[in-house]
């Protein structure tokens, strides 16, 4: 029992740090953190993403429960290399920075929605406001709950969601949630505190690569384990 928590816990904790740097929600939290108080972008998001990968493992965790252990065991394996192959093939693709001015055409355009971009003061006037409002009021301030809604919705869906479901039914659902919870909590962290210039630094390039060798390994890995039966 101990060993397979471990043993999700780390394939959890691998997959989901190479899966989130440079994906769309590390953007969105890195972009948001500059124009709204880090504290609230970090909470909204974390929380999102938490939720998002507990979802995922109860997916993961209940789909032998409907489908056969064999089945589950090898669509598990086809998503790894599937994954994968296409991780590879973005890590070879051109246009490195398109999900990032993706992210940011986005989020510039529901700002104009609501009445122009936030300015450095206007920041500064959150903060001290922030500080005079009650706890309660904070934990449902619009700028959390805006954090949460594009990060969870933006996971939805998303290649490290369907690996996550696919990993905790293969897997140690509880190593996998816990992997996956410090995983995110890192990856979040980094791009609130910076993680529009540490994105620049890092080429997406290797972590695409990165990321596709890991899956593929993963899915031999599957491939060539017996299922319980």
């Amino acid at each position: 029992m101990g060993l397979s928590v471990v043993q999700g816990f780390t394939k959890s904790l691998a997959m989901t740090v190479l899966s989130e740097i440079g994906d769309k929600t590390f953007f969105a939290a890195a972009i948001l953190a500059m124009r709204h108080p880090r504290r609230l972008v970090l909470s909204g998001c974390l929380g999102a993403l938490i939720v998002m990968t507990i979802l995922s493992a109860v997916v993961g965790w209940a789909a032998p429960n409907m489908i056969s252990r064999k089945w589950t065991h090898h669509i598990t394996t086809l998503l790894f290399l599937g994954f994968g192959l296409w991780s590879l093939r973005d890590a070879f693709n051109e246009g490195e920075t398109e999900e990032l001015a993706e992210v940011e055409k986005a989020l510039n355009a529901d700002v104009k929605v609501n009445g122009g971009e936030t300015t450095k003061n206007d920041k500064d006037s959150d903060e001290l406001k922030k500080q005079s409002r009650p706890l309660l009021d904070q934990f449902f301030s619009p700028i959390l709950l805006k954090a949460f809604s594009i990060t969870f919705f933006g996971e939805w869906g998303d290649k490290s969601q369907l690996a996550t479901i696919g990993l905790a039914a293969d897997e140690n659902p509880l190593g996998v949630v816990l992997g996956g919870i410090l995983g995110q909590a890192l990856c979040t962290t980094a791009a609130v505190l910076g993680g529009k210039s540490l994105a620049k630094q890092i080429s997406e390039k290797i972590v695409s690569l990165s990321s596709g060798i890991l899956f593929i390994v993963f899915g031999i890995q599957s491939f060539l384990s017996t299922v319980e039966p």
